[in-house]
């Protein structure tokens, strides 16, 4: 990225020698995400500010796109940067259908099938869920909303660079990713755009992108992401069975202390993901002792006004109260080691020693483990 911040500093876009060296550049990286995406043709790729703009993006696009259709089918577990999106359009007149999942974060397939129909603007179900790292099945998903003439767009981010994807394969439509969940800049992404499929840009302005996105490249961030798209692509294979081998170690070392959980869909996730949720111990305690530690983990809760508000994601889950208040994701990435995993274990017992007798009515700690089902 280093040289596109000083020594070859034309736009892209201009018809110069200068511009003619960078636009050199944004080409290869379109093609590098194009072998990681399986894609077609290097076109069907949108650089963008992130995954939310695209997100963003794709939705607005098949609303303003697909005539005779207003309605948008997703689910109950979606990143924030679509259900925000989607409360937003349903003040607006836009009929929103939310399909539940499971007690394992799993979507209730009849229900979305159930939900589609020929008002149905776009289907959008993220492919690998953010807390639990869960994996819908997507490519099923698309064809179920080809059938009845829908668009289909999955949220990405977090599957990009952790499992295998052929998009030349599948009937997805659009594709959301960014750019730091695969080792590369922040504020860079891009969305996956098939060939044919009408689009409405979300941002306006000059020729940039095929008219889909108006604005300068943002040329040092595409540079990166290309580059971390092409590092992704021939360590995907090597880098997935280490990572999940790291994170079972985690986790089954962590499972041997009792009184936890793993939450999603055990059998079909993400590599480098795990949501463990701790019986009678608060999240954030866990959260902020192990940072004392220097280790980082996040919460299965967000914190907001000194008031902890449940994960929608595992309330979604039906996971009970006195569990998800304990929840906490471990992800782990290329740069982790094994002495990172065993300093976690070295560490985690110590801390959960201190908070249990500290935590909760003592009459909580009759009877098992708490999980409901749906």
């Amino acid at each position: 990225m280093l040289p596109f911040f000083t020594k070859q500093f034309g736009n892209p876009s201009s018809v110069h020698a200068f511009g003619n060296e960078v636009a050199g550049a944004v080409k290869q990286a379109r093609r590098c995400l194009q072998a990681l995406l399986g894609t077609a043709y290097d076109h069907e790729i949108v650089f963008t500010s992130g995954g939310t703009e695209s997100n963003n993006a794709a939705i607005l696009s098949a609303l303003a796109t697909q005539d005779g259709r207003n309605e948008i089918v997703a689910s109950s577990v979606e990143h924030q940067a679509i259900l925000a999106l989607l409360q937003h359009l349903s003040k607006k007149g836009t009929r929103v259908h939310l399909i539940p999942v499971d007690s394992q974060g799993r979507l209730e397939i009849e229900a979305y099938r159930r939900a589609l129909g020929p008002r149905t603007a776009i289907a959008s179900l993220i492919w690998a869920n953010n807390e639990t790292g869960t994996i819908f099945p997507v490519k099923a998903l698309a064809t179920m909303a080809r059938e009845v003439g829908a668009l289909f767009h999955t949220d990405a981010v977090q599957a990009v660079g952790r499992v295998p994807i052929s998009l030349e394969e599948s009937e997805i439509d659009m594709l959301s990713l960014s750019g730091h969940k695969l080792h590369g800049p922040k504020g860079i992404g891009a969305l996956y755009l098939r060939k044919g499929t009408k689009f409405a840009p979300l941002i306006w302005g000059g020729p940039q992108e095929r008219r889909r996105r108006g604005g300068t490249e943002n040329t040092p961030g595409i540079v990166g992401l290309g580059r971390a798209a092409e590092l992704a692509t021939e360590r995907l294979e090597p880098e997935r069975i280490r990572t999940s081998k790291l994170r079972d170690r985690l986790e089954q070392a962590i499972l041997q202390y009792g009184n936890c959980a793993v939450l999603g869909d055990v059998k079909n996730r993400l590599p480098n993901t795990t949501n463990i949720a701790f019986e009678h111990v608060d999240g954030e305690a866990i959260a902020h002792h192990l940072n004392r530690a220097g280790i980082a983990v996040s919460l299965g809760s967000a914190c907001s006004a000194g008031l902890m508000k449940p994960s929608h994601v595992l309330s979604a889950m039906n996971v009970a109260p006195r569990s998800l208040r304990g929840a906490v994701r471990f992800s782990l990435s290329r740069e982790t080691t094994i002495e990172e995993v065993d300093q976690v274990l070295r560490t985690l017992p110590s801390i959960l020693a201190h908070l249990r007798p500290m935590s909760g009515d003592p009459r909580d700690l009759a009877g098992g483990f708490p999980l409901s089902t749906s």
